[in-house]
């Protein structure tokens, strides 16, 4: 056994010595049941005397640190659990219980998967993905800068103004671009610049708990305001909210879309409030019915919209890259916020998915996709209509289907028992009462599974 003590601190020499074996012990540097070496071994690499070595050692045995087998030597014994110590200020709590649980997305994924957000890594163009990287890697090769810009890179700008303007209806430039890690970042770096703690936040009910866990990070107050089949009903907004997170294209999770005559009272009552709409825009891009409804920000004419996109659902939610139109009054703050947070997001993957986009190999995959999903999607409905117990709120894009049913005790253990992936939508409410039902992601479903799938489904409804 190697171990480093430092015996040049103030006391008594077997203090020292006492004291440092026995911090190597609490810091994990001497693992319980391991063999300390013998004190003629240690008093010689010391240059101490062994009565010296000896007295440490039978102190921390009489205090339990350590236990003496005869014949065999003196071993690390059990060590008493510590509680850390708090350092959040008076009054903060550590933050909300989802956050102790498995990361969102990442959790188990049994036979029939439903989860939501989640999409098929296969599918990726992984042949042109690796000519766009190394393409990137030999303009890295060729650049002497350290850091990539705070912005991000000016080509994946330049591609995201084409993507939004053909995929999305929404007008916009490269300097209103801000890339970011995700959309979960977009998320904290707006809550930043915009809450301060004890600010009221409106938000869907039932909306996104990894938003909702966002703002109250940063101490805000999360008022639930509920839908209905036109989307958020705009009259319930606190008129002390100094934001308002929605999801206009696909609500999540139920699906409506918002109306028009509400998108237009919703942009009324921010330009009267001074509110920020944080329009979180998160699978609009597949839509499988009607015409392609255009971004709440495409009539935003005050700059009252910060618009939140990802690619996490059109490539892979690995790929951690997201971005925020910007609202002008808000454009230098998000900067500085992110060049404090992480100063430049990975240029290299920028770079390369800035070729993807230019070279049209993007657009390709995703109209792939769409012809894909389109088709799983009526085989889930298919499968869905079979069973008279489940009701299938109305849908007309995304990536998940939202389903009534009947009110389940212990649900959670129902889907294990059933080897069945899928979220709860009661999990998915803040107050009282909540829809029964279950949330249905058809990203990552195997197409030979949906029909047995939703058979388990409805065997564990009916535990």
């Amino acid at each position: 056994m190697q171990l480093h003590l430092v015996l040049n601190g103030e006391g008594a020499l077997q203090a020292q010595l006492y004291r440092e074996l026995r911090q190597a012990m609490q810091d994990g540097r001497l693992q319980e049941g391991e063999r300390m070496p013998p004190s003629r071994v240690l008093c010689r690499e010391l240059g101490l005397s062994r009565q010296l070595v000896v007295q440490a050692y039978e102190r921390l045995i009489a205090e339990g640190f350590l236990c003496a087998r005869p014949g065999s030597g003196t071993f690390v014994a059990r060590l008493p659990a510590s509680e850390p110590v708090s350092l959040l200020p008076a009054g903060v709590s550590p933050g909300p219980h989802w956050m102790t649980q498995p990361v969102w997305g990442n959790g188990p994924a049994r036979r029939f998967n439903f989860a939501g957000g989640v999409t098929e890594r296969e599918q990726l163009p992984w042949q042109a993905w690796r000519r766009c990287l190394h393409r990137a890697v030999r303009d890295q090769q060729a650049e002497t800068l350290l850091y990539g810009e705070v912005q991000g890179d000016l080509r994946l700008r330049l591609g995201l103004v084409d993507y939004l303007g053909y995929s999305r209806g929404l007008p916009c430039s490269a300097d209103q671009l801000l890339i970011t890690q995700g959309a979960q970042q977009g998320l904290d770096l707006l809550a930043r610049v915009r809450l301060a703690p004890g600010d009221c936040v409106a938000m869907e009910e039932p909306g996104y708990p990894p938003a909702r866990a966002v703002f109250e990070a940063v101490g805000a107050t999360v008022i639930p305001v509920p839908v209905d089949e036109e989307g958020l009903c705009v009259d319930r907004i606190p008129d002390q909210a100094r934001l308002v997170y929605v999801t206009p294209s696909h609500q999540f999770p139920l699906g409506m879309p918002m109306s028009l005559s509400r998108r237009l009272a919703l942009l009324e009552r921010a330009r009267a409030t001074e509110m920020l709409i944080v329009e979180d825009d998160y699978d609009g891009e597949f839509r499988f019915e009607g015409r392609p409804l255009e971004a709440l920000k495409r009539l935003d004419h005050h700059q009252q919209v910060a618009y939140l996109g990802s690619f996490s659902k059109v490539l892979h939610a690995s790929f951690r890259m997201g971005y925020i139109v910007m609202p002008g009054g808000l454009q230098a703050a998000l900067l500085q916020a992110k060049s404090l947070t992480d100063s430049s997001s990975n240029d290299l993957t920028q770079r390369a998915l800035g070729y993807l986009i230019q070279e049209g190999d993007f657009a390709r995959h995703l109209k792939r996709m769409q012809r894909r999903y389109a088709s799983r999607r009526e085989k889930l409905l298919a499968a869905l209509r079979g069973q008279s117990a489940l009701t299938v709120l109305p849908q007309m894009a995304g990536l998940h289907i939202a389903v009534r049913t009947p009110p389940v005790r212990d649900l959670a253990d129902a889907l294990i028992k059933e080897d069945v992936t899928a979220m709860s939508l009661e999990a998915l409410y803040m107050a009282e009462p909540a829809m029964p039902g279950v949330l249905l992601g058809f990203g990552a479903l195997p197409d030979d599974t949906i029909e047995d799938g939703v058979s388990a489904l409805a065997r564990a409804l009916t535990r």
